[in-house]
């Protein structure tokens, strides 16, 4: 299927919440994007992206919040969902990639994810160890990857520095 891409509107966010709240056990990402939609410091406009069907529904949902890394901005990717019924057939990735693209359009140089390690490496993350950076938890080397969108910036090594709303 062709997903159009597109930045969240206002008239998104209930549909985003149901996308979340069905892509997930509990309520906890889709508490999570509303927190982190109400964080001035964390919020970046433009960052948050959907894809849809041509009808206009909503299939899939990528955010990226800012972060950082020992002081120095990064971003961080998630929650990402995609509805049920839709997953396997590319909306996640959709929006993921238009995500990444208005991130590197906006000038940012790097973005974080904490995912499967089979997954998030089809756009381009790797190991986030590799750049010495490292999560403010223990997690297995593989499942904290990392993005450089402007190689010709420096990548900041040290610890992440999560959003308030992640709680960690």
């Amino acid at each position: 299927m062709n997903w159009i891409t597109r930045p969240e509107t206002a008239a998104d966010l209930d549909r985003i919440r149901e996308v979340n709240l069905a892509a997930f056990p509990t309520s906890h990402e889709a508490d999570l994007v509303e927190a982190l939609r109400a964080d001035r410091e964390a919020w970046i406009p433009g960052l948050s992206w959907v894809a849809q069907e041509p009808d206009g529904a909503i299939a899939g949902f990528a955010l990226l919040t800012r972060c950082h890394v020992d002081g120095a901005p990064a971003l961080t990717l998630g929650p990402c969902a995609v509805s049920p019924e839709h997953q396997r057939r590319g909306a996640g990735s959709a929006a993921i990639r238009a995500a990444l693209d208005a991130a590197r359009e906006q000038g940012e140089g790097l973005v974080l994810v904490l995912g499967h390690a089979e997954y998030y490496p089809r756009f381009g993350f790797t190991p986030a160890s590799g750049h010495g950076i490292r999560p403010p938890f223990d997690v297995e080397d593989k499942y904290m990857m990392a993005l450089v969108l402007d190689p010709a910036r420096p990548v900041p090594a040290g610890t992440i520095r999560y959003p308030a709303a992640f709680g960690v």
